[in-house]
């Protein structure tokens, strides 16, 4: 039974990205709703912007499969899994769930314009409903079992294929007529035709047109187009089975046959258009969109969407990273609206074939109250519309309307009516030539005086300050005399297994035995039966009742004649509940910063009843309760450590099963030196760290010598000496601790050449023949200075030296002998232990480069 949304209180109805009230009627044009099952929102996706510019929540489905049917006025959703119905009036943004359907799949609701239909598939029964209450507009019509279908075409026709018959009808929408303030449908839905599409028992598959609709007949392969012009017949070159998309923007018909993973486009005349086969992974295909000369085809698994073009060539695809099921594929206003609802992305394709990616949680939604601009613009822009606010009128009519016979009486009861922006002050209830008034929060009645064996029919309209409601009828009942007493007041019972037990005093047969009770489930909105018991007791099995959902019960006892006693007075209020779900898509993490520590986190489950108290965080044999979110850091565990964690919910039904993960705590870096490079003065280590699961920094240090530190992959030394042992040490540290690794290596000897070339005339000719006193070329010091005490020696030219470091000293000018050399430079060689060479008499390797030595 439909409840509203708890007008926003019970279900947490949120509307974000409005602003200011005033500002709640946005564009309809170019936008699509779609669902995000995890966030349990559905969003507006602006076609133009390629972003979202309104969120609703809707938790109560959060989770679930959602149905999404939408108009420019209306938006419509309708719960998978607990076939609730919901309609959203975009005038307002204002939802309620006011319809219940059977649950799961074989129950759809198609809407166009202002008219919308539930299509119970399983049962063949179709039902016109108003899109705003949801309530019925007329009689149902009914088909065989087993029907498909059940979609507008472009001209505002439902069209449904009975596969027994093997026959595809057109419905129309009952008229509407404008009445006051609004508009009221009245009158019933009709079939304006019916044609054969194919032979009895047949599999179909039907996609609606602008004009019509297109029945493939997967059977036989034949495709039969119905609409305002003739009916056109073709048999297609198929390959197995075809799918046919739920409605075909154009006059080509994509066809896809998910088996072979091929996909014909099929023109008005019958022609094939395109054909082609998409490559890729085994899985099934979605069936083919046809749009603006190309053709989208999502697989199955939701990751990818291929596009072809009409000569079958294939264009670069739309890709989801983490679609979490199969893709929703939408053409409205010029746009392909591409939905992952179970991921927080979708796709808008504008005309061009252009791909924009949404994000469905973005908080900057567009529509919010925009920031204060201190300045004004010197130019102000021209004044907004603000979009109509809704007008307060008079109720709309109460809903599920019922009546119950009882002796010489009935027992009349409904659910609220709209109070279109003025509280309901009363109810009034006419039958039977009588007018009974009723408080606004009763919603029942008895109504005494009725004649046993006569039928009675009642009608309820509500009462505001604008005036009175449209009344709606009951269904017609007839009193009899031969009724039991009711049984006693029951009592009501929610037990931690999901159970309810209702017991309750013996009825009194009044000389007729008592054959069974019927048991009523109460909810908010409507009732349900519960079940029947012969004795005075009924256990309502965990399962069978939603959990988190008030309900109280009265019962009916029923005589060996059949004949039933009014219902006992309502039982108290429970609420059926049992444990929480497994807590989901829990993960376990290193913490990279941190010593013997895992993240853990995940998604709360469905709290089946009663608010989750808390969450139980186990792992190395110590316990932690998490009152306030869904994550927890766990500490103290060793380096390296692999931690089994194991995360539980508890609320008043007991304690969740056991979701597992496992996360290994930081280990000490290990190092791998790879190599060593040397240079005169440099040294290049290289090397590979294993950071333990963690973030690893990186030294190096060497004795005599300048280390480095950063990368951890290599680290250079520098202010070496040429042809010297070194040792060299890595160090790379951690959360979890520090670890060091040694390497060897020698830097390159840099040789040098003792030069004095003797000049062309006079005594330059023998300058570098020998040692004389005084100065001469190629002497050697113990100082860097030229004191005759302090010189250690002569070497002739030509004569090769080791260099160990540059010193600063006496000037030296080589003149003409060694090419006007001039320099405070003084070279440390391996002559008679270390001395010193002004090097101007010393060409060094390499280019004569000082560079290539340190400083002594």
């Amino acid at each position: 039974m439909g409840t509203v949304l708890a007008l926003t209180a019970g279900l947490g109805l949120t509307v974000l990205g409005l602003g200011a009230a005033d500002e709640a009627v946005a564009s309809f044009d170019a936008a699509s709703w779609v669902w995000s099952r995890g966030k349990g929102e559905v969003s507006r996706v602006n076609g133009v912007t390629a972003k979202i510019d309104t969120r609703v929540d809707v938790g109560q489905a959060r989770g679930h499969g959602l149905q999404v049917s939408q108009s420019d006025r209306f938006v419509i959703l309708r719960d998978v899994t607990t076939g609730a119905i919901a309609s959203m009036d975009l005038t307002d943004l204002q939802a309620f769930w006011n319809q219940q359907s059977s649950p799961g799949i074989g129950v759809s609701v198609a809407l166009h314009d202002k008219s919308a239909f539930v299509v119970d598939s399983v049962q063949g029964k179709v039902q016109q409903v108003d899109p705003a209450s949801l309530q019925a507009v007329g009689q149902p019509i009914s088909f065989p079992p087993g029907i498909t279908g059940g979609a507008f075409d472009g001209k505002g026709r439902l069209w449904i294929v009975a596969p027994s018959e093997g026959t595809v009808t057109a419905v129309t929408p009952a008229p509407s007529a404008t009445e006051g303030a609004g508009e009221k449908v009245t009158g019933d839905p009709q079939r304006v035709r019916t044609e054969p599409v194919g032979g009895a028992s047949h599999d179909f598959e039907l996609t609606t047109l602008d004009d019509g609709v297109a029945v493939l007949d997967r059977t036989t392969n034949e495709l039969t187009r119905v609409g305002d012009t003739a009916t056109s017949r073709v048999t297609l070159p198929l390959t197995g089975p075809g799918t046919l998309p739920a409605h075909t923007d154009g006059s080509t018909v994509a066809v896809t046959v998910p088996d072979s993973r091929e996909v014909l486009g099929i023109d008005a005349a019958g022609g094939v258009k395109a054909k082609f086969t998409v490559t890729g992974a085994p899985s099934q295909l979605q069936p083919a969109v046809a749009w603006e000369d190309y053709y989208y085809v999502a697989d199955t698994d939701g990751g990818t969407v291929h596009v072809f073009d009409q000569a079958g060539q294939e264009q670069k695809p739309i890709t989801f990273q983490r679609p979490g099921g199969p893709l929703e594929l939408d053409i409205r206003e010029g746009y392909l609206f591409i939905n992952a609802p179970g991921s927080s992305t979708a796709r808008v394709v504008d005309g061009e074939h252009g791909v924009r990616v949404v994000d469905k949680y973005a908080d900057d939604v567009l529509g919010g109250d925009p920031p204060k601009v201190k300045t004004p613009p010197a130019t102000p822009p021209p004044e907004k519309k603000k979009p109509v606010k809704p007008v307060v009128a008079k109720p709309g009519a109460p809903r599920n309307v019922r009546a119950a016979a009882g002796n010489a009486e009935a027992r009349v009861t409904w659910q609220p009516a709209a109070d279109n922006g003025a509280s309901i002050t009363k109810y009034v209830v006419t039958g039977n030539n009588q007018t009974f008034q009723v408080g606004a929060s009763q919603r029942s009645l008895v109504v005494p005086g009725l004649t046993n064996g006569e039928t009675y029919q009642f009608a309820v309209y509500a009462v505001n300050r604008k005036g009175n409601g449209p009344p709606r009828s009951s269904n017609p009942v007839k009193p009899t005399s031969e009724v039991p007493d009711p049984p006693g007041t029951p009592v009501a019972e929610a037990k931690p297994d999901g159970s309810v037990t209702v017991t309750w005093p013996a009825a009194n047969g009044q000389g007729l035995a008592i054959a069974r009770y019927t048991v009523t489930g109460v909810a908010e909105g409507g009732s349900a039966p519960a079940g029947d018991a012969k004795e005075p007791t009924l256990t309502i099995p965990a399962g069978q009742l939603e959990y988190g959902k008030q309900y109280a019960f009265t019962v009916v006892s029923v005589n060996e004649r059949g004949a039933g006693s009014k219902a006992s007075a309502v039982s108290n209020s429970v609420v059926p509940f049992t444990k929480p779900g497994k807590p989901e898509n829990l993960a376990a993490a290193t913490v990279s910063d941190k010593a013997g520590t895992v993240q853990v986190t995940w998604t709360a489950p469905a709290d089946n009843g009663r608010a989750i108290s808390k969450y139980v965080v186990k792992a190395g044999g110590r316990s932690t309760d998490v009152t306030d979110g869904t994550a927890a850091t766990l500490t103290g565990f060793g380096a390296g450590e692999t931690v089994a964690v194991e995360v539980l919910a508890v609320n008043e039904g007991g304690e969740s099963e056991t979701a597992t993960a496992t996360a290994r705590t930081v280990a000490p870096p290990a190092i791998t030196v790879t190599g060593t490079d040397t240079a005169y003065t440099t040294a290049t280590v290289g090397f590979s760290v294993d950071a333990g699961g963690g973030k690893a920094t990186c030294a190096l240090t060497v004795p005599d010598g300048t280390g480095s530190d950063g990368s951890c992959t290599s680290l250079k030394a520098s202010k070496l000496a040429p042809g010297t042992d070194y040792t060299f040490t890595v160090t790379a540290s951690n959360a979890a601790g520090k670890v060091t690794k040694t390497a060897n290596g020698t830097t390159p000897k840099l040789m040098g050449t003792a030069t004095c070339n003797n000049g062309d005339s006079g005594d330059q000719k023998t300058y570098c023949d020998a040692d004389v006193d005084g100065r001469n070329g190629n002497e050697i010091f113990k100082i860097t200075q030229q004191v005759n005490s302090q010189q250690a020696g002569w070497v002739k030219n030509g004569t090769r030296l080791q260099a160990y470091c540059k010193k600063t000293g006496d000037k030296v000018d080589a003149y003409v002998y060694n090419s006007n050399k001039v320099s405070t430079w003084w070279i440390q060689i391996a002559y008679e232990g270390k001395t010193y060479i002004p090097w101007a008499w010393l060409n060094l390797d390499d280019n004569d480069d000082l560079a290539n030595l340190p400083t002594c």
